[in-house]
């Protein structure tokens, strides 16, 4: 089988990605800095098809030589300062690891003949839909209003359009809807998963602008796609943007409340009105659907069962716990 590196490997994605391509029998190299500690892939440590390279990927020397030794076919690079809030919080990094390492890491795929290069964005991009009443698609105008976004956009525009299109190499950008779901690096600071969580707990969930939409993926359809994309042909793939997805799976914050309410005894919603949001839109992911076959698998109800699950089990005890968020959290949460 052959080989794939993943940057970001131990991460909220990247751990449940990881796991996946070992069980499919995959050889991987996971690259990442474990900023949040080595738990999620603790498992995999034992797997003779596993190579962990603990490395800060802005140290580009290291990082080539990382390359160089492990030649992977693919790269599925998933490593990056995460959400508008971190990014926002720490910018200068971001914009090193997001844009400019990035950005270097696509070149050096050109030089060193890496196959393909499989890039995590994200429907933030859209921003905020000029037609409340229409969906997005892979041709719909930018307007990213994050740092978060912006990168994310400027990466998609270097490997899409600013490279030379003539070599064997087949670079992929995906578009990813907010993810959700259980993975072995949880995280309560994405909306479905916060909104389980504090509803569970008994803790009064405020909802600002109940109207909003967002679409929404399981993490786990984070690795169909991946694995989609490198199953498939370079003529379908290369040079390609995806929305990742399904079409069904676009939500307002109120019908997320009342998915995750309808599970539950004695829940505390206060809904405040909200006239603006600048990530308002339904996403259309009928393109990789239709392109490739990729098909969810999960839904945004099987999620939330799956954290209800989980907290009934005491899989998860304290879901307060910092290492559940990638900003540091107010001390009186816990």
């Amino acid at each position: 089988m052959k080989k794939i590196l993943v940057t970001g490997g131990a991460g909220y994605v990247g751990s449940v990605v990881v796991s996946k391509f070992l069980k499919k029998g995959y050889h991987v190299v996971c690259v990442d800095n474990l900023n949040f500690g080595q738990e999620s892939i603790q498992e995999f440590l034992s797997n003779e098809n596993f190579i962990l390279e603990k490395i800060n990927i802005n140290n580009h020397m290291v990082f080539e030589q990382v390359l160089k030794t492990h030649n992977p076919y693919a790269i599925i690079h998933l490593a990056a300062i995460v959400g508008d809030p971190a990014c926002k919080l720490y910018s200068d990094l971001a914009y090193q690891t997001n844009w400019l390492t990035g950005k270097w890491l696509i070149d050096k795929c050109i030089e060193l003949n890496i196959d393909k290069f499989i890039f995590a964005s994200t429907c933030s991009n859209y921003g905020k839909m000029e037609d409340p009443s229409s969906y997005v698609t892979e041709d719909s105008k930018l307007a990213p209003i994050s740092l978060y976004a912006e990168l994310k956009v400027k990466i998609e525009d270097y490997m899409l359009n600013k490279i030379s299109k003539d070599s064997s190499f087949c670079p992929t950008a995906l578009r990813f809807s907010t993810v959700y779901g259980m993975s072995p690096r949880m995280r309560f600071d994405l909306t479905v998963n916060q909104f389980t969580n504090e509803l569970f707990h008994g803790r009064e969930l405020l909802v600002f602008g109940e109207q909003f939409w967002r679409p929404y993926c399981h993490v786990d359809d984070f690795f169909e796609a991946f694995h989609a994309i490198l199953k498939s042909s370079a003529n379908d793939v290369a040079y390609e943007v995806f929305n990742v997805g399904d079409t069904s799976e676009n939500y307002t914050k109120k019908m997320r409340v009342e998915i995750i309410s309808k599970k539950l005894n004695n829940v505390r919603v206060k809904y405040i009105v909200k006239d603006e949001d600048p990530r308002d839109y339904r996403v259309n992911s009928d393109k990789i659907k239709n392109s490739i076959g990729f098909q969810i698998t999960k839904t945004v109800e099987d999620g939330i069962d799956e954290i209800i699950e989980a907290f009934n089990n005491k899989i998860i005890t304290n879901s307060l716990l910092q290492k559940y968020y990638n900003i540091p959290i107010k001390k009186d949460l816990t």
